[in-house]
């Protein structure tokens, strides 16, 4: 698990070129807000999570299949990454700020990608 990356990771490169090729600017890893939002936009009140499907649990997607050995410890390291990030983006809200969740998954067609975030961000 040493070897998982946190930060930098292509899906969030992917998400970040594309807000700033629409002429947004952001911060990132904002350590003073709850959960450090890989993507901050201030002057919006807005940000953005990208999760990876299987660390962060989800729904319905086949990479966030749960391994088949040593259940209970991955079950139980899963499902607290799920309720921090629930707490976070609850406490986020409460703060007035705008939550947006993008999945690992979902960047894997950019063209929609693209539309989920100019929608989020009310691009015109």
């Amino acid at each position: 698990m040493s070897r998982i990356k946190g930060t930098d990771t292509k899906p969030e490169l992917l998400v970040r070129s594309i807000i700033h090729r629409l002429g947004y600017r952001f911060s990132l890893y904002r350590r003073d807000l709850p959960g450090s939002p890989d993507i901050v936009l201030p002057k919006h009140k807005k940000i953005i999570f990208v999760h990876g499907c299987f660390w962060h649990g989800h729904k319905g997607c086949k990479r966030s299949l749960r391994p088949s050995s040593n259940i209970e410890f991955w079950q139980h390291k899963l499902e607290k990454n799920i309720m921090r990030d629930k707490k976070n983006a609850a406490e986020l809200r409460k703060k007035g700020w705008t939550v947006f969740v993008l999945w690992q998954c979902q960047t894997r067609k950019p063209e929609k990608l693209i539309i989920k975030i100019e929608k989020f961000l009310g691009y015109k």
